[in-house]
């Protein structure tokens, strides 16, 4: 979709869904007569008709696809607030009712998982966000936090005088997801970019919560 699908229906980007479709509807009944005209102006509405239907499909496609965007950060939204009140069960309700499952999907079902002290299970769902998003520095960072809490609680669980120091109040390994978010590139955040880091904090608050008596 480009600027040219606007102007050929004569249309601001801004206009709503409904204009649009208004607008199509009007130009393709316009050129759908037209069409049947004799010599050259027939001709040129027979190709003004194609125009304006691949014009509007790809408009209305792009528009899809941003709209799909957004209800997918406010339900990433609504998981960051279910999980910060402690509300698991619903919290993997909004994320079993996903339809498409992206790495962020994977990385927050983590979060329930590990909320849950199900640690093998959310170390899994990071494994899968990693196979889908490698370069992820968030999830790289979580994952490894995540595997040296596993491998210190199997220590810990093998060696009774690892576990009195422990009790006596010596050094507790590093949690999982206790790092702020880092803001990336310029001085602003993009609605989805802000999105995935206030889902980042919630996720930082549940493993702490979690883990912070160990």
């Amino acid at each position: 979709m480009s600027r040219k699908d606007y102007d050929l229906l004569g249309l601001p980007e801004s206009a709503t869904d409904e204009e649009v479709t208004a607008r199509y509807e009007e130009l393709k009944k316009k050129y759908s007569e037209d069409r049947f005209l004799e010599g050259e102006a027939g001709n040129e509405a027979a190709r003004m008709l194609s125009r304006v239907e691949v014009a509007y499909s790809a408009i209305m496609t792009e528009r899809g696809e941003r709209h799909a965007a957004d209800d997918m950060g406010a339900s990433y939204a609504k998981v960051d607030a279910y999980i910060r009140e402690g509300k698991i069960n619903e919290a993997q309700a909004v994320l079993d009712a996903f339809n498409e499952r992206p790495a962020e999907w994977h990385y927050l079902q983590s979060a329930v998982f590990y909320k849950k002290n199900w640690v093998n299970e959310s170390k899994k769902q990071l494994e899968i966000a990693l196979q889908m998003d490698p370069e992820n520095g968030k999830y790289k960072s979580a994952y490894a936090k995540l595997k040296d809490k596993i491998e210190g609680d199997k220590r810990r669980a093998a060696d009774p005088h690892a576990q009195q120091q422990q009790a006596a109040g010596g050094p507790s390994p590093q949690q999982p997801y206790s790092e702020e978010p880092q803001q990336m590139g310029g001085g602003g955040l993009c609605e989805q970019c802000a999105t995935c880091c206030a889902c980042n904090m919630a996720f930082n608050c549940c493993m702490n919560a979690c883990c912070g008596c160990r």
